[in-house]
């Protein structure tokens, strides 16, 4: 079995949950709020920042596991579907926000204000349903190793 750098994968992990931490902080009580350019890019930029440490741990787990390279982006999560890492609904759900991610950094169109603050105000459970699945997998890898 390869090596997993565990200490990396928990440590992207702890600035995962730093990022929605700071996001429900900064959270906005109402759309009018939310359309004020401070808060707006805030949560922007956090929702970016918190889908690229997802995409950095599912870089971590399939180098770490040696499953091969990914031709892109979604291929990795589609190697840890295959392997039992996530389940299929999250590699769904991660593909979904690796699509937002690329709106919000290269503006493929316009960035949906309305998206971003649903975003914001219920889809941090996302991060949370993906965290789980992390680190299940993480004590499933190691009782077996």
């Amino acid at each position: 079995m390869a090596e997993l750098d565990r200490e990396r994968i928990l440590a992207r992990l702890d600035a995962l949950k730093g990022y929605l931490k700071e996001l429900q902080a900064i959270a906005p009580q109402s759309f009018a709020e939310y359309e004020r350019i401070e808060k707006k890019r805030a949560c922007e930029r956090l929702l970016q920042i918190a889908i690229e440490a997802v995409i950095d741990i599912c870089h971590l787990l399939v180098t770490g596991l040696r499953l091969g390279l990914p031709a892109e982006e979604d291929d990795l999560f589609e190697k840890l579907a295959r392997t039992g890492i996530i389940s299929p609904g999250m590699k769904e759900m991660l593909k979904r926000m690796r699509g937002f991610r690329n709106i919000l950094v290269h503006e493929y169109g316009d960035v949906d204000d309305r998206i971003v603050y649903h975003m914001v105000l219920e889809r941090l459970g996302d991060f949370k349903a993906f965290e789980r699945e992390v680190l299940q997998a993480l004590d499933l890898l190691r009782d077996r190793g």
